[in-house]
């Protein structure tokens, strides 16, 4: 008969006697009826070599931590949260240390009562090696996640490389210039303004600013700085794109004309480089004879030393009294007070013709319409430049530019946003607005604020027309029906040209009604 077993007491268990907790046993223990979250331990011999397992947690072949397999001592199976060992290896030591209930993520009561549920693994001293693995586990596939997602997004922006030719980056500081001029003039008449000793000077040109109509009674083309104008700086701006200008029939020097630029894009780089550059795109020789302006806000001439940076270029308000000093060319005769003074003969009376103005239509009404692959014009109750074509029996030029409004991408806001309306509110109250635009950087091709490197075709006159849109009658008080019809026959021009151009220079255009011509308010 056999002899019954006597279950063992918790008296039966040896005790732990040394400082980490362990017990020292000469012998392997008997099995006993333990806590679940606790698997035995006991001393054992140093693990060899190939007793070491490789914990490949990400599975691209980087070891992230190596834990030792043992009958004696390891977590249990299929559990996220176990008991076990930690074994710690560093400094030349072993450390071992039994899993508190804090560090396996278990509830525990704290010195004061409370319960707590610490999850976040402990780190010891040294390298961890084995232990709670599965929560180690699971941080460390997070992290790579995190990671990964953090370097495809960096990856994803395509950096210029570096070697790049001299000449492209030439033209992109010549862009980035240009972009940036304005801002670079406001930061250097603050810095000024900051020094006391400039003040004397400040002052007074501040009041000058003010106060100076000059850019306004139609001198501007006195003004202008032609070896300013022609700088080799231009001439890589506008390769940058590149811009190219098309005339198929030369215009008559006899007459006065209005060139209406379309569409007015974010910063219109297209109008900026064909009229207030020369020897660049041409226009010189395609249009000889006739002295072109291109105009724009009557605020940007109140600007600290950006407006002489716009006179030197020929540039003048778009104020119905600049437009009509412009084509009747009041401010030819005008000499500043040294001419004056030292020229011995009289000034040369005023040509009657030869003279043209760019008037950029849409303005910055039509800028948050920029969209890649569309041409949506702000043109039905734009009828001032018309007016003046009657009253100054002026021809009006359409002019088409294609790629404008590829060279940055925006994001359009909802009708009914609050930033569409606060977009609206800037445009009346400023006079121009701000559209939600980027493009690339200066060593990037995805994130900043320079144009991209994509053509801008302009055309302006055509084979089948011969001539611009003229009145058929001067009035000095036009009436509406005149405007009307006027208007009705420069639309239809608008159209032929988008027509019999647009599969040309506008392959890229979005399909279907989207990317055709768009007459807007």
């Amino acid at each position: 008969m056999e002899a019954e077993i006597q279950p063992q007491t918790e008296e039966d268990i040896p005790s732990s006697s040394s400082e980490d907790g362990f017990d020292l046993l000469t012998s392997a223990p008997t099995q006993k009826e333990l806590p679940n979250r606790y698997s035995t331990a006991a001393v054992e011999p140093p693990p060899s070599e190939e007793d070491w397992s490789v914990n490949d947690m990400g599975g691209d072949g980087e070891v992230a931590a190596k834990f030792h397999t043992s009958a004696i001592a390891k977590p249990p199976p299929r559990r996220r949260k176990g008991g076990g060992v930690k074994l710690y290896h560093g400094d030349d030591k072993e450390r071992r240390e039994p899993m508190s209930p804090q560090k396996t993520g278990e509830s525990s009561t704290s010195s004061d009562g409370r319960e707590t549920n610490d999850k976040a693994p402990r780190r010891g001293k040294g390298r961890l090696v084995s232990g709670d693995y599965a929560n180690n586990r699971r941080l460390v596939f997070l992290s790579q996640i995190s990671c990964r997602a953090y370097l495809t997004r960096i990856t994803s922006i395509r950096f210029a490389p570096l070697n790049i030719p001299l000449k492209r980056r030439l033209q992109t500081t010549a862009v980035l210039w240009h972009t940036f001029a304005i801002a670079l003039f406001v930061s250097l008449f603050w810095f000024l303004l900051a020094i006391p000793l400039t003040w004397p000077l400040l002052i007074p040109y501040l009041i000058y600013v003010l106060y100076s109509n000059s850019h306004r009674d139609g001198s501007s083309p006195v003004i202008r700085s032609s070896l300013f104008r022609s700088l080799p700086m231009w001439r890589l701006l506008t390769g940058y794109f590149p811009l190219n200008l098309h005339r198929s029939s030369p215009l008559p020097p006899g007459r006065n004309y209005i060139f209406t630029y379309h569409p007015h894009g974010i910063i219109s780089h297209g109008a900026f480089g064909h009229f207030c550059t020369e020897g660049t795109t041409g226009f010189e020789k395609l249009f000889p004879g006739i002295k072109n302006t291109l105009l724009t806000l009557d605020s940007n001439f109140r600007i600290p030393f950006y407006r002489e940076y716009l006179l030197k270029l020929g540039l003048a308000s778009v104020s119905r009294r600049s437009c009509e000093a412009l084509l009747r060319g009041e401010g030819e005769t005008k000499q500043s007070w040294l001419g004056r003074k030292f020229s011995k003969s009289p000034p040369s009376p005023p040509t009657s013709s030869g003279r043209a103005i760019t008037i950029v239509v849409g303005g910055a009404r039509e800028s948050l319409e920029a969209i890649p692959g569309t041409m949506r014009l702000v043109l039905k109750r734009r009828r001032g430049f018309l007016k003046i074509a009657i009253r100054e029996n002026a021809g009006v030029v359409p002019v088409l530019s294609f790629g404008e409004n590829d060279l940055y991408d925006q994001m359009v806001p909802n009708s009914n946003s609050l930033i569409k309306k606060l977009q609206m509110l800037v445009k009346k109250t400023a006079g121009f607005t701000v559209p939600l635009f980027h493009a690339r950087g200066v060593f990037n091709y995805d994130v900043g604020f320079l144009p991209y490197r994509r053509e801008v075709n302009t055309v302006d006159i055509d084979d089948t027309v011969g001539h611009p849109i003229f009145p058929k009658q001067q009035s000095d008080s036009p009436r509406d029906p005149e405007v009307d019809e006027l208007q009705e026959r420069y639309i239809a021009e608008l159209q032929r040209l988008w027509d019999e151009w647009k599969d040309v220079f506008a392959k890229d255009r979005q399909p279907g009604e989207g990317g055709e011509l768009v007459f807007l308010e």
